[in-house]
């Protein structure tokens, strides 16, 4: 059946009739989207919106990642027509879920872009939906962090990442991608003594509180260890999971702005990922795929299996919900 669907599929992030399914559309072709989810700005019976965030101006690097939500759609095509390995249930049948196209800013207004940004996902978890963001570089997770402690309250933190992003910063306009944690602990968006930090590998003295599992502890300790500890950190508590592409290595993935040697393998983080089942993910983000650096499209690869994952960890979240109310 899918062959004889490839043969006539194009464009299904334009043309497919059900929000829906998985698609066997060929991956070199046609409109893309993430996963070719149907392509709409239509909320109407959504389960789950995936949005790309393209804003790098925080970076304090190298620029590029206003262009990673279009190589992770990119890359997901090739995901597209199978069923998520490792979960034993495929959220892309059981849950509607779309690719709501990219936020839209005034790049030259820089100080503007947070409120768009977090007014653009309030209203997604407004209509009911919940939202897995494409970044754009880590900045973009505090604004978005706003929209969903508006409705959840103070959430659970699980960061994978080479750098804590807690660093000082007195001035609440500035928008840098290394200080956005520590105006979330402050703004109370999140609760540091439920909140972790995984794969961390750059010395930052001030954690806020938040416990961090650095990359020595996983390559010491194994996946499993890291895993069981974020469980017990985290609990039943609403929780955000945000995964800078950076939390892996540079030779798993050089397309970023600020690589640091000795990080996370792509087996380990996947591990890791999948061990969350059971946490009550509400909504994350991938961020810091820049294009510009990843010759070979391996960072783009990664980024669009990690929100694959995202996926997987909300839909998972989401059934245990609807079990527990019936």
């Amino acid at each position: 059946m899918a062959l004889e669907d490839a043969k006539k599929q194009v464009d299904t992030a334009i043309t497919r009739r059900s929000h829906r399914g998985l698609s066997y559309e060929n991956a070199f072709g046609g409109v893309t989207s993430f996963l070719r989810r149907t392509l709409t700005k239509d909320l109407a019976g959504v389960d789950l919106a995936v949005t790309g965030i393209p804003f790098d101006q925080a970076v304090t690097n190298r620029p590029g990642t206003r262009l990673g939500p279009r190589a992770i759609r990119e890359a997901s095509t090739l995901q597209a027509c199978d069923t998520p390995y490792g979960w034993g249930y495929n959220p892309l049948e059981e849950f509607a879920i779309v690719d709501y196209g990219d936020l839209a800013f005034d790049y030259a207004r820089v100080a503007e872009f947070p409120a768009a940004l977090e007014a653009h996902v309030a209203g997604i978890l407004s209509a009911g939906a919940g939202c897995i963001a494409l970044g754009g570089d880590h900045s973009i997770s505090l604004p978005i962090l706003r929209a969903h402690a508006a409705v959840h309250g103070p959430l659970a933190l699980v960061q994978f990442d080479a750098h804590t992003d807690t660093w000082m910063d007195d001035d609440p306009t500035r928008i840098d991608h290394g200080t956005m944690f520590r105006k979330a602990v402050d703004e109370g968006l999140i609760d540091p003594a439920r909140s972790v930090q995984v794969g961390i590998r750059t010395d930052n003295p001030d954690t806020m509180g938040i416990t961090v599992l650095d990359a020595p502890f996983v390559h010491e300790n194994g996946p499993a260890a890291a895993v069981a500890r974020i469980h017990e950190i985290v609990g039943d508590v609403p929780a955000y999971l945000s995964f800078d592409i950076d939390a892996l290595d540079p030779a798993f993935a050089p397309g970023t702005g600020t690589p640091v040697w000795g990080g996370l393998t792509s087996a380990q983080a996947v591990a890791m990922l999948r061990g969350l089942k059971g946490l009550r993910v509400v909504g994350g983000d991938v961020v810091e795929v820049s294009p510009p650096f990843d010759a070979s499209g391996i960072t783009a690869v990664a980024g669009a299996h990690v929100a694959t994952e995202l996926i997987c960890l909300w839909g998972w979240a989401k059934r245990e919900a609807q079990g527990a109310g019936q």
